[in-house]
């Protein structure tokens, strides 16, 4: 059996609150998994063509208010 599948099986049998819970952590852990990535990613520069031309767009009348 493989850690996914163990960890799926003790996922599946936590009670309602300690699920409740596991959610909350894993929400948590997730978003913070995901600002790691962005920061890593605008550090090296992968994000600044996309900023770039963001701001090309924006500044050309190609953009609109939300």
């Amino acid at each position: 059996m493989s850690n996914l599948e163990q960890i799926e099986r003790q996922v599946k049998q936590l009670s309602p609150s300690d699920f409740a819970k596991f959610r909350v952590w894993f929400h948590e852990y997730d978003w913070h998994a995901w600002d790691r990535q962005i920061e890593q990613d605008s550090k090296s520069g992968k994000l600044k063509a996309l900023a770039e031309k963001a701001l090309a767009d924006h500044n050309a009348g190609r953009t609109k208010v939300l």
